[in-house]
Order: C-alpha cells, then structure tokens, then sequence
C-alpha cells in the first residue's frame, strides 16, 4: 500500500501530526480514518470540502474512511472559533440539516462498500446517553485543568462560556472513543482549530486503554488565501457546496479571480491531479501568467469534482459568453446567475440615452451620448450607435432581459 503522507505533504494540507512517526507507521497497512462534520447549515462550504477532499484521498490511497456527521455535538455547538455563545437550533432543525449534509457526503465518498467508506451520525451513541454514565464513565477521565488549557476553551473565558459547550470537548472525546471500539478507527482528522479536541480524544483513549493503544490524530492547515484573507469567502460571503445557494459559474469565476500565487497552491490542495501534471501547469502558469493558466485549471478542476462535468463545461461557456459578448446564448437561468446582483427593473420603452442613465451606465445624457456614438455601448450582444433606439420588453430576451455592456468590462441588467 502506498503511504499517502508523503502526497499530502506536497499538497500542503497536513498541519500538525499527534506522532508523525507513528502515523506514517499506521499508515503502511489499511486503517479506519474519520472525520467528523458539523450540521449547524443545511450546506456545507468550501472550507468543509478541504476535509472532504482529504478523506476522499485517504479512500483513494486505499483506507477505510468514516465520515461523522454531529447529530448529537451539533446541538451542544463547538466553542472554537467563536467569540460568544451559539444559539441552540431546535432538534427538527438539526435533523433537517444532518440529513442534508448525509446526501452532500454521499457525493463524494464512495460507500458502496462498507470496508471503503462509512456514514454515521453521533446522535446514534451520543443521543440516548443517560447523563449518570455520561458524568461516571467519561466525565473523570478530563481534569478541570487540563479542559481550560485547551485553546478552545482559554479564548472563551473572558467573553464566558456555558458549561453546555464547555462540554463539547468531552462529547468529541467519546466519538473518537466509540468509533475506535465499534470500527477500528485509528486516525481522526480534524481542522488545524479542532487540535485541542482531536488530542482530549485522543487522551481519553489513552487513559481508558492505555498509552501504548494505537490511535493518532493528524490536522489540515486552514486555508487562507496569499493576502492573507480567510478562504471560502466572496463578497456574497461562503461558498456553498449546494448549487442553490452557490452556483457553478460563481464556484468557477472564484477560482478565475484567485492571484496567481494561490493559483498552483490551490491546485495541489483542491483537485486530484497527479504530481506530473501539476507541476506541467506550474511550469505553463508561470511562464505566461497573463494566459491565467493556472486560474483556468484549478477553476475547472474544482467545479468538476464538486458539481460534475457537465456544469463545469456550462460554467466555461457562460463565462465565454461573458468575455465575448455573445450573452445571446445564456439561458434565463443564466442570464440571472450571471447578471443578477446588478438587476434592475424598468418599466414601458426607453430611449437607449434613459436606459443608460437608468442602470447606472452613465451619470448624464450628454455621457450617455458619447458613450453610443464612441461605439461602446452594446444591447444584448449587439452594437447600438444610434441616439434614436428605443428599448422595450418585446426586444428583451426571454421577453423580459436586456442585458447592457459599456465598454469591455461592465455589464449591467435590465428586466421588465
């Protein structure tokens, strides 16, 4: 079996180990790996699919993987990373999320098999725990001390924390406990922020079955873009994994519009190009980095593996159409992922100078003019250089889009 360490290396996402050694160790031969994943949204982001794609690539190396869902931890809430308490969603909540992050799950780990891959949720051990055995048979095993040294917790004291999610820890813990027992798992995987609760895990499988028990904990790195600004985020806010919410063009135009320094990083940490072929689009990227080689390579990557083939290529051709100017081709759907967020509505016939002035195109109609008669201005693909044109919906797409560019770059909607 190939030991998967050294290509995550390379890919940049192994943060820490709990023993390197002991983990390449583990490593040489089939182990259960898991992950756990937090069902507080009903969709998770790109900063979730970084651990997606990590166990994936431990599936791929040939281990069996378990993917968590926290059923029962989702309704406590994890403190990290927070500055205050969470508000607690309602179970029928939870359960409508859990299930929704299950079928996301479902897209990308194989469990056909169930040597290869594992779904569960921790509401199935956690739920039904009667609070005595909870307080007697993990509870003694965490010291007070050793729960406020975990950065988790210290970052929490001044604002305060409850002891719901002062508990969470604990409730981690006997996941890794429980999973190990009742699957063989030896490694669990976590975010560079879940350290504290990867290690009392591990901890707790350590004092209950002692220091020489075989299990290990390993974290990605969070990733942050080259100036230093969280990943994940658009001006709109997260990336959803859910196509209603973040579409494909939008995942793909994210990764067209990355500098050119997280364009290869991104490769190597997102898609499952071999090592050859990335360091072929590295070479090409930086030998001609104004042909946005390797924004085009990750971008499509990325949307393939996350929302098929299909929508990959239809996110190259809207944003072909874009570039062009041929917006003529785009379907309603399109029309309004593309355009939407500048939309506005128009109601009767305009002459082209008003509807400039009307969309923001242009500030007065003496700019509105120089603007027609610069041959600037194009009407849903079409260059207009007449002052005299008038626009209603019956010249609209679909009857009710026009879509306005001035110049090469600006792009503006109206809908009737």
């Amino acid at each position: 079996m190939q030991n998967i360490i050294e290509e995550l290396n390379y890919r940049g996402l192994i943060a820490q180990y709990s023993n390197e050694e002991a983990v390449r160790k583990l490593l040489d031969s089939k182990q259960a790996v898991y992950c756990g994943f937090d069902p507080s949204a009903s969709s998770m982001h790109l900063g979730n699919y970084v651990m997606i794609s990590l166990l994936k690539r431990f599936q791929l190396a040939g281990h069996k993987v378990v993917a968590v869902v926290g059923g029962a931890t989702g309704m406590i809430g994890d403190p990290s990373g927070k500055s205050s308490e969470r508000n607690l969603q309602t179970k029928e909540k939870l359960e409508e999320n859990t299930a929704s992050i299950k079928a996301q799950l479902e897209r990308f780990i194989d469990l056909s098999d169930p040597e290869k891959g594992v779904l569960v949720s921790n509401y199935d051990w956690l739920g039904s725990m009667p609070m005595i055995d909870f307080l007697r048979d993990y509870g003694k095993f965490f010291s007070i001390n050793y729960m406020l040294s975990k950065e988790i917790v210290k970052s929490r004291l001044e604002s305060g924390i409850s002891f719901t999610e002062f508990s969470y820890q604990i409730l981690q813990s006997i996941d890794f406990y429980h999973l190990h027992h009742a699957m063989g798992v030896t490694i669990q995987l976590g975010g560079n922020d879940q350290w504290g609760n990867l290690t009392s895990g591990l901890e707790l499988i350590r004092k209950i079955d002692g220091e020489e028990e075989k299990a290990e904990v390993m974290t990605a790195h969070l990733i942050l873009r080259s100036d230093g600004k969280k990943f994940g985020k658009s001006e709109k806010g997260a990336l959803f994994l859910d196509p209603k919410l973040t579409s494909p063009y939008r995942l793909y135009q994210y990764f067209m519009n990355v500098p050119d320094e997280d364009a290869i990083r991104f490769l190597k940490i997102f898609s499952f190009l071999p090592k050859e072929e990335i360091e072929d689009v590295a070479r090409e990227h930086f030998a001609n980095p104004g042909a946005r080689i390797g924004q085009k390579k990750v971008a499509y990557e990325v949307t393939k593996d996350i929302h098929g083939e299909e929508a990959a290529k239809r996110a190259i051709a809207m944003s072909e159409a874009l570039f062009s100017g041929n917006v003529a081709s785009l379907s309603e759907e399109e029309i309004d992922d593309v355009f939407g967020e500048f939309k506005k509505h128009i109601e009767g016939e305009k002459k082209l100078e008003d509807l400039l002035i009307e969309l923001g195109a242009a500030s007065s109609k003496r700019e509105a003019r120089t603007f027609i008669q610069g041959n600037s201005v194009l009407v849903n693909g079409e260059k207009v250089t007449s002052l005299d044109a008038t626009f209603s919906k019956e010249n609209g797409l679909y009857g009710r889009y026009l879509i306005v560019r001035r110049g090469k770059k600006n792009y503006y909607l109206a809908e009737f």
